[in-house]
């Protein structure tokens, strides 16, 4: 049964868009939803991932949208790319930082514009009793969701986009703990918060007050 457990904190981290936003950049963008929410916002995004399949499926899904509102999608790793420094003024980055080191995150700092936030909806293997205890408590209501949604589904008619077969993103297990996570983000993202959410995710927040 449909969850998309990225998709469900999308609200969350669309509280973390500063205002007056005018550039975003959407990191391992998949097939584009996030980056669309955030062009239908008014602003011009530019979203990135390594995945060439995942890109075309990105710009078919995009070409409902009319004029500049879409999104400009790249295929590309974004550790190869030259951001331009103090350019954006929001920087998502959902469940793929783990898919590369996660040094890289200080060429996303940098690419913050000041007064910029980057956001990181992050992934994690269990290590601990705390880890273990949040998956089990996530595993009921994780049963429920996909249940709501199953049942949502079949009850609204199928778009276009909907009827679509999505393209399945690469997976990678993460491998660094939780803990190892906020040693390193406290020396590349001073002052950033990191928080634990319920579906096996964290949700890391760094704002340049540079």
């Amino acid at each position: 049964m449909p969850f998309d457990h990225n998709d469900h904190y999308h609200r969350l981290l669309l509280r973390h868009v500063p205002r007056n936003c005018g550039v975003a950049l959407d990191v391992g963008c998949g097939t584009g939803q996030f980056a669309r929410r955030l062009a239908d916002l008014g602003m011009e995004v530019d979203a990135i991932d390594p995945s060439e399949e995942a890109i075309a499926e990105a710009r078919a899904l995009s070409g409902r949208i009319a004029g500049d509102r879409s999104p400009h999608f790249q295929h590309a790793d974004v550790t190869e790319v030259e951001l331009s420094k103090g350019h954006y003024d929001f920087i998502s980055c959902l469940a793929s930082i783990h898919h590369m080191p996660f040094d890289a995150v200080a060429a996303l700092r940098d690419a913050l514009a000041p007064g910029g936030v980057l956001v990181i909806l992050g992934c994690y293997p269990e290590k601990t009793r705390l880890d273990w205890a949040w998956s089990l408590a996530a595993v009921p209501v994780n049963a429920v969701a996909r249940l709501a949604v199953a049942v949502r589904d079949k009850l609204r008619p199928v778009s276009a986009a909907t009827g679509r077969e999505r393209v399945k993103a690469p997976v990678r297990q993460p491998v660094m703990p939780l803990l190892q996570i906020r040693r390193e983000a406290a020396v590349l993202l001073p002052g950033c918060s990191i928080r634990r959410l319920l579906f096996w995710r964290y949700l890391l927040v760094f704002r340049n007050n540079g």
